[in-house]
């Protein structure tokens, strides 16, 4: 439990420290157009890091972080290995002034010290495709480029309609793409709870085992027991899939119905029967320590041999509980029944109680859906939309436009565009050490998945982060707000604007991108719509180099990291 403690510790300092290493993302183009002192500058983007707890139900970043490496390679060593040079390379970086992306360290350590545990585990000749989650970091990786590049072409994109004459065209505009933002968010929402269903249903489980044990009947078609594995998969696969369909109708009415009504509806149907007693079944015993003798099976072998026992025998948790939903037996004479099962440890005896008198599937399923309501997000869209149309109408129709006027109206504008772009960073960046304490907290066996975790991580997360951002950047801020490129309140709006939306929509897909290098390439765009010698490209060059070397640098660092944590525990 002291190593646990240590984690959560090293990883709310990490997120402090990326909120002064990354303070300069979302106020340096406001302080280089002198908008805000840098002292208002931090407590404004700070206070608007931690309203993102408010905004970001699901958090989609976090629960792909936590899964960046392959469940078996988890360790509490490895995540410490991870955060420590997590750490280091923030502080270097923010030292000599080079704004790196606290996301790909993050990211690069956890990976590098998988890879090292693994290599020592099971042997140099490992693949590092069973280590870390390709799909990830791949993805990731193409992000590196592609967010830049995102926010580079909403930039020149939002300059390029501001500086249009014609303002009903312009308004035009907004409206069109306004409309069209607020489908892709809604389709996301929409994509998010069908996730959410399967994965409550376990269909992506039964999936993944009807894909595995397919594959190996393919190769041993003569053996029975690999035959019957596939048999057991498919059947439950079948069976899932007609509730998942009924339930997918009601969730494509989410917005008339809501959460409560969804899983009432589920309930009273007799849709959730089928999966009651395995989600229960999963709560016990994970209440057992099952996910901490998982956590060390992949290093013991005594702990792997009865692993294996107890996840076998355990599956027949499900008779007894079955009969206790059904209220034919009481909690007490559950107990009974299973630990003649399986053992259940008696520190662990009023745990599992608590879980089986307070397990309610319905309000589990209602939980599930109602995290991927985006609907706050959409709203803040169409509002943002609006008052900038007003804004421009006062402007320039009711006012008579000048030069110093519309300059001012840009200032302003950008406390707004710069609030949005702090949102999107505290909401995307937090979220990346709530997906570590995440993994940490499964490891030691606290929590069984990430959607168990406690509200008090959330909360530190974004407070870390907040006041990480008051303690401010200036290094990196001289290089942000300078030295790209010299930023007008105009093109601080462009730039803040089309990275904070760049950051909502890779939150929405959950991918974590670099609020660093979307905020640059963001910059660079809106500097390119004057001309293309106004971006200082050798100081690009050189931010590119950093951004490639962060993920490689940060997993070796990470992974030399482990074996000294290694041999001291």
């Amino acid at each position: 439990m002291t190593l646990v403690i240590i984690i959560i510790a090293l990883a709310l300092i990490f997120d402090y420290i990326n909120g002064f290493h990354d303070a300069a993302n979302s106020i340096a183009t406001v302080v280089s157009t002198k908008v805000l002192t840098p002292f208002q500058a931090v407590v404004w983007a700070a206070f608007f890091n931690c309203i993102a707890y408010f905004i970001f139900k699901d958090h989609a970043v976090a629960n792909t972080i936590s899964k960046t490496v392959a469940k078996e390679f988890i360790t509490l060593p490895v995540i410490l290995s991870g955060l420590i040079a997590a750490i280091f390379w923030n502080l270097l970086t923010w030292w000599y002034g080079i704004p790196s992306s606290s996301s790909h360290t993050l990211i690069g350590g956890f990976a590098g010290a998988a890879i090292a545990h693994a290599i020592s585990v099971k042997g140099i000749g490992i693949s590092w495709g069973k280590i870390v989650e390709s799909d990830i970091i791949i993805k990731t990786i193409i992000f590196i480029f592609l967010a830049p590049l995102i926010g580079m072409v909403i930039s020149i994109f939002i300059t390029v309609v501001t500086i249009m004459r014609n303002v009903w065209l312009r308004l035009g505009i907004i409206a069109f793409v306004t409309i069209f933002t607020v489908f892709l968010f809604d389709n996301f929402e929409s994509s998010k709870m069908n996730e959410n269903l399967e994965k409550f249903l376990k269909i992506d489980k039964y999936k993944k085992e009807v894909k595995e044990t397919f594959a190996k009947k393919e190769l041993n078609p003569n053996d029975t027991t690999l035959a019957k594995a596939y048999n057991t998969a498919k059947g439950k696969l079948d069976k899932a899939i007609p509730n998942y369909n009924k339930l997918a109708l009601l969730v494509d009415d989410f917005d008339k119905l809501g959460a409560k009504n969804i899983a009432k509806q589920a309930t009273d149907s007799g849709w959730l029967k089928d999966i009651e007693a395995s989600r229960l079944k999963d709560d016990v015993r994970n209440a057992n320590d099952f996910l901490v003798l998982e956590a060390k099976a992949s290093s013991d072998k005594a702990a792997n041999a009865e692993f294996k026992i107890a996840k076998e025998v355990t599956e027949k948790y499900k008779d007894p509980l079955k009969k206790f939903l059904a209220k034919e037996i009481s909690a007490d004479s559950t107990l009974v029944a299973l630990n003649a099962i399986y053992p259940i440890n008696n520190v662990n005896t009023e745990k599992v109680k608590k879980k089986m008198t307070g397990f309610d599937i319905e309000k589990a399923l209602a939980k599930d859906i109602d995290k991927a309501d985006n609907s706050m997000i959409i709203w803040g869209i169409i509002c943002t939309s609006i008052l900038f149309c007003l804004v421009y109408l006062y402007v320039e129709k009711i006012k008579t436009p000048t030069a110093f006027k519309v300059a001012n109206m840009f200032k302003k504008l950008q406390l707004l565009s710069s609030a949005a772009f702090s949102i999107g960073h505290g909401g995307n960046d937090a979220q990346k050490v709530m997906g570590i304490i995440g993994a940490a907290l499964i490891a030691n066996g606290t929590i069984q998945n990430f959607s168990d975790l406690p509200n008090w991580v959330p909360i530190a997360c974004y407070v870390a982060i907040g006041l990480g951002t008051m303690s401010g950047g200036w290094k990196i801020i001289k290089t942000m707000g300078t030295k790209i490129t010299k930023v007008t309140p105009l093109e601080g709006v462009a730039a803040e604007t089309s990275g904070a939306f760049t950051l909502f929509f890779t939150g929405q897909m959950g991918i974590p991108v670099s609020t660093t290098h979307t905020i640059t390439g963001s910059i660079i765009g809106a500097g390119a719509t004057k001309r293309l010698s106004a971006v200082r490209w050798g100081v690009t060059v050189n931010l590119l180099w950093a951004w490639v070397l962060t993920i490689p640098v940060s997993g070796l660092l990470a992974a030399a990291t482990y074996y000294i944590v290694n041999f001291f525990l």
